[in-house]
């Protein structure tokens, strides 16, 4: 080991003889002509290690002068869809010159950093955190034009494909109350699919995008892993994060697509995803359509391992069959592909998430180059998203949320 540094300064707390009593208990004894060299040694990681915090902290900084986040609140049982869709509401407005996204209202899921907007996560088992900057994805969709409209409700620490466990409330499904609307992403696809927002950003580990989406009926993707950077979004483990969109058109997923996809500078999930704005998704997709043939030379591979599976039930494999069957009518070749491992990942990623998102509560994130406020200091729960700071509610809001702490 190397330690780099040029003097020990006169206010160093390291004296002689430390290093003698920190090793008595291990029963290692330091040569008395090696005294001097240990001390210096000690001392100067000290030194080295108060200059570095002294350093400015990277993080990205919100625009809140460009972006102002407007009437911040605790929805009222009059606003609230749904069941309890909103987490919270706001109003963030997008750029106007900007045309991509431009009059599209979107919604976030409730564990994506926006700037001076507490975060719940789901769960009452803490007590909120406010974020001191926005995520990736939130920068983008402003950039491209959309008005950000609030956070929407999510499942407990983002674990359940239902929708009743959240701490905030359950969320019905919005063509059929009584019945669920799929989780973790529930409040966003609700808002989505009952036409309240035109566009959610969500979360997917183990289906949270696409379960909601198929429940209530709206696209839902869960982009190539890294397509889309994670910086601000609470982590489940690096290995199976993913963000991407939901909504009710695929063209306007596309165009949600293309403007949160590419690497940030920051993520090291995305280092190999392609610069922002270099995509097209949605360009190639209007291209398609006026083809006679839109889908020739595509090949189509159904999973034989994803159909053979005791909780699939007949009726549903027959519509997807038949919907993947109409991709040949488009000169897509269609054939059913093996992959006998498909059927052990179930297991493995039950083990996995129970390890990393024990992990995460326990201020352990793991298997990731992340980042934390220098001021998140709430013990024990910090470590959960990759950008935290630290929570400041005042007490009107607390009673509200029956927080305490």
């Amino acid at each position: 080991m190397s330690v780099f540094f040029k003097e020990v300064g006169e206010a160093n707390p390291v004296k002689k003889g430390d290093a003698e009593d920190l090793l008595k208990d291990l029963g290692v004894k330091i040569d008395p002509k090696d005294s001097d060299d240990y001390h210096q040694l000690l001392a100067a990681v000290h030194d080295c290690a108060e200059q570095l915090l002294e350093l400015p902290d990277y993080q990205p900084v919100a625009d809140l002068k460009k972006y102002p986040r407007e009437n911040l609140h605790v929805p009222a049982e009059s606003e609230q869809v749904y069941g309890h869709a909103w987490a919270h509401k706001f109003l963030i407005k997008g750029e106007q010159s900007s045309t991509l996204l431009a009059g599209k209202s979107v919604c976030l899921k409730d564990c994506i950093a926006v700037a001076g907007v507490p975060q719940l996560y789901g769960s009452d088992a803490f007590p909120a955190w406010t974020p001191s900057t926005d995520a990736t994805v939130v920068t983008r969709v402003l950039d491209a034009g959309a008005d950000i409209h609030g956070t929407a409700v999510c499942e407990s620490f983002c674990n359940s494909t239902s929708s009743f466990t959240s701490a905030q409330g359950t969320i019905e499904n919005p063509y059929k109350e009584g019945y669920s609307a799929g989780g973790s992403t529930s409040g966003g696809a609700a808002l989505v699919a009952g036409g309240v927002m035109d566009l959610a950003i969500g979360t997917d580990q183990g289906g949270s995008i696409r379960v909601p989406s198929s429940l209530c009926g709206c696209v839902g993707i869960k982009p190539t892993h890294g397509l889309v950077p994670y910086t601000g979004v609470t982590s489940g483990d690096a290995v199976d994060d993913h963000v991407g969109p939901l909504a009710r058109t695929v063209l306007e997923a596309a165009a949600c697509l293309d403007a949160i996809a590419g690497y940030d500078d920051i993520d090291d999930r995305s280092l190999g995803s392609a610069a922002h704005g270099s995509f097209k998704f949605l360009e190639s997709i209007q291209s398609v359509d006026t083809s006679p043939l839109p889908l020739s030379g595509l090949r189509i591979g159904l999973l034989a391992e994803g159909f053979d599976q005791p909780v699939v039930q007949r009726r549903v494999k027959d519509t997807v069959l038949a919907a993947a069957k109409k991709f040949e009518q488009l000169d897509a070749t269609v054939e059913e592909v093996s992959v006998p491992e498909h059927l052990e990942g179930p297991l493995i990623w039950t083990i996995q998430q129970r390890i990393s998102g024990a992990a995460g509560v326990l201020a352990r994130p793991m298997g990731e180059e992340g980042f934390l406020s220098p001021n998140s200091s709430r013990p024990g729960y910090h470590g959960l998203p990759i950008i935290l700071t630290n929570c400041s509610l005042d007490q009107e809001y607390r009673d509200k949320r029956h927080l305490s702490g």
